[in-house]
């Protein structure tokens, strides 16, 4: 099964668990962090964000590697959530990467900064 099969699935099971899917939140986690509002899924985006840098800082200094791949897929994991929530899915972040594909990272970021500096002239 293809990675983005996967990411697929997951965001399929995540949208059944929206509360206006008739998800439960005293069944899901999912439907529970959703009815709680963005605040609860944003903290725990955070909250693995800086689980994910200890990790692989760990990785550095000998630590174990499959760690900072749990990490990580937590912090997917949570950041698909706050993207349902939004309306938005695994396929719009392909999208973007497919978007940015071929441009140098740094050529990619001064075109942000003109657009976010046009945008902050309106």
């Amino acid at each position: 099964m293809s990675s983005s099969e996967v990411l697929d699935r997951l965001a399929a099971v995540i949208e059944s668990r929206k509360p206006a899917s008739g998800g439960d939140p005293q069944r899901s986690y999912v439907a529970r962090l959703l009815h709680k509002g963005p605040d609860a899924f944003l903290k725990k985006i955070g909250e693995e964000a800086c689980e994910t840098v200890m990790a692989a800082k760990d990785c550095d200094h000998g630590g174990d590697r499959s760690r900072l791949v749990g990490e990580v897929a937590d912090l997917w994991f949570h950041s698909m959530i706050a993207l349902a929530h939004y309306g938005l899915g695994p396929a719009d972040v392909v999208a973007e990467l497919a978007r940015r594909e071929g441009l140098g990272g740094l050529q990619e970021k001064a075109m942000r900064a003109i657009g976010e500096s046009d945008s902050s002239a309106a």
